[in-house]
């Protein structure tokens, strides 16, 4: 198939655009570790490896104008063709690469999730958000004092490793539940994450919203624990309990008058109904915890819990310039949530005068994918016995992370970017092909590119090899038939207990550099509030 020919949009309209607030969609299209080695700011990471599985839900409405590059790996011009196939109508290539936006005096930042984190260091450099190193909490706890250390990342991050009494209290649950949890004023409250942002704005929202408590920062997170020589705990459960009407209604209040400081905007359902009618891009999200989404939600809404919304922006609303409307049942966590987001720059609407019936949906949430043509697939059984027949080569195309954890015997493990890139090159010889995932959801995007690369048949393995795993099949660990490299990925230098010292300490030097460079590109359109809601 001969290739289409986009057109190329120049770095100078998208930077103008940016700094006028107008919608952007850049996109960066390579594997995660390669996006995170530079990129600008409000680019979003959408890779040509897993496009299909994500942009439907980041990228909703089909006229946005997206902006594709990757840095000379040839991946942009196969996204550009899937987009349009998938009907969208604007999509344009970045004049020169990256090396355009430096030329047109863009910045490069590095790292994931940048927006935020750098919002995160503004906030703290602005407010002087309140904090205590590492030495001085510690002190705190083996002193016995009257103190509670609430950790604002998500309850599986919390579950890898946390400050020793430290209990779960994702980042938008902070309002609403720290009078429960502290209920007398004296008691010091200690906001924690892994390294900066989400410790910030846990606590900036605890003063912002009045609380009575002493608040605290626990400067640079487990990241500063574990270069203090401080002990982690892991596996740990601790978790926020019911909450009290008084508190709900304390926290509703106190989120209501910060979310109107910031300017976030009130709509009802008619007035949403004819923003998703409108020629502009509108995210509803859902920003409570998962139990409570689950047991009922608005249809359409997505589930983002409203601490994770605010450090990923960038994954969720991936449109520069959209508006976003949140929803939640008690005015606290939609409120807060809103009001972070319009500090960084975001036309936002909290969705008021729901009625428990408007809760209908039950559920998890559930990403929109593009549909396929009927594909041949096999079960965990019949692969079992091609296998033993030979013949057969399995390709895995879930993280690699995963693979070498656990994978069928034989698997290769690949990226379809690389299998982009290298063509029949890289396929093991076989005479059938089964291509497979967590749950082959992504293998079956794959397939028709295996096919067509090796004129060989191919198939879905069923359930993928998480139905393998439930058919009691033999599986084998390790790093065998790592047909791409590692890149699909971008390890976190605050992440797991195993990171050197001298990556974490790099780290934190530059999140402290973010203020600067967000000077420097002029694009993020960032106003935070300098003063707090009094008690």
């Amino acid at each position: 198939m001969a290739e289409l020919n986009f057109p190329l949009r120049q770095a100078a309209d998208i930077l103008q655009a940016l700094r006028q607030q107008q919608e952007v969609a850049l996109v960066d299209v390579r594997d995660e570790a390669l996006y995170a080695s530079g990129h600008p700011l409000f680019a979003v990471n959408i890779p040509l490896s897993r496009l299909e599985l994500e942009l439907l839900d980041r990228i909703p409405r089909r006229a946005t104008p997206i902006t594709l590059y990757d840095n000379g790996e040839g991946l942009a011009q196969s996204a550009a063709a899937r987009i349009v196939a998938l009907g969208y109508q604007d999509v344009a290539l970045l004049a020169g690469d990256l090396n355009g936006w430096q030329a047109a005096g863009g910045e490069l930042f590095i790292d994931v999730n940048s927006p935020g984190k750098a919002f995160g260091e503004l906030v703290e450099h602005h407010n002087r958000t309140p904090s205590l190193s590492a030495r001085e909490v510690d002190a705190l706890i083996r002193s016995e004092a009257d103190v509670v250390v609430l950790d604002a990342r998500r309850f599986d991050e919390y579950q890898t490793m946390s400050i020793p009494r430290g209990i779960s209290v994702p980042g938008a649950e902070l309002v609403l539940r720290v009078r429960d949890l502290a209920p007398s004023p004296d008691t010091t409250v200690i906001v924690n994450c892994a390294g900066r942002t989400r410790s910030i704005i846990g606590t900036q929202s605890l003063v912002n919203a009045g609380i009575r408590n002493p608040v605290y920062a626990l400067r640079n997170g487990t990241i500063g624990w574990t270069l203090a020589g401080l002990a982690l705990e892991q596996g740990q459960s601790r978790r926020y309990g019911d909450t009290s009407e008084t508190a709900r209604r304390h926290a509703a209040q106190h989120a209501r008058q910060v979310a109107d400081r910031a300017g976030v905007q009130r709509i009802d359902k008619k007035q949403l109904a004819r923003w998703q009618q409108e020629a502009h891009t509108t995210y509803l999200f859902d920003v409570r915890d998962a139990q409570a989404f689950a047991a009922g939600h608005l249809p359409a809404s997505r589930h983002v819990p409203g601490g994770q919304l605010v450090q990923e922006t960038d994954h969720y609303a991936s449109v520069r310039g959209a508006r976003i409307v949140l929803a939640d049942d008690d005015g606290v966590r939609a409120n807060m949530t809103a009001s972070w987001l319009a500090q960084m720059g975001w036309l936002v609407a909290v969705l008021d005068g729901l009625t428990e019936a408007d809760f209908s949906e039950r559920g998890d949430w559930r990403a929109q994918t593009p549909e396929l043509p009927a594909q041949q697939t096999v079960s965990p059984q019949q692969l079992a016995q091609w296998l033993q027949q030979g013949g057969t080569q399995v390709l895995d195309f879930t993280t690699r992370a995963n693979h070498i954890k656990s994978h069928i015997p034989g698997a290769a493990w690949l990226l379809r970017s690389t299998l982009h890139q290298q063509g029949k090159a890289l396929l093991p010889e076989a005479e059938r092909y089964v291509v497979t995932c967590g749950s082959s959801l992504l293998a079956r995007y794959a397939l028709a590119q295996v096919a067509e690369l090796s004129g060989k048949p191919v198939f879905v393995l069923a359930g993928g090899n998480a139905a393998w795993r439930e058919a009691g099949l033999p599986e084998e660990s390790g790093e065998q038939q790592l047909l791409s490299p590692p890149i699909d990925r971008y390890r976190r230098p605050y992440e797991g207990t195993d990171i050197d010292p001298a990556t974490m300490q790099a780290y934190l030097e530059w999140e402290y550099g973010l203020v600067a460079q967000l000077d420097r590109d002029g694009t993020h359109g960032f106003n935070v509030l300098r003063d707090s809601v009094t008690a």
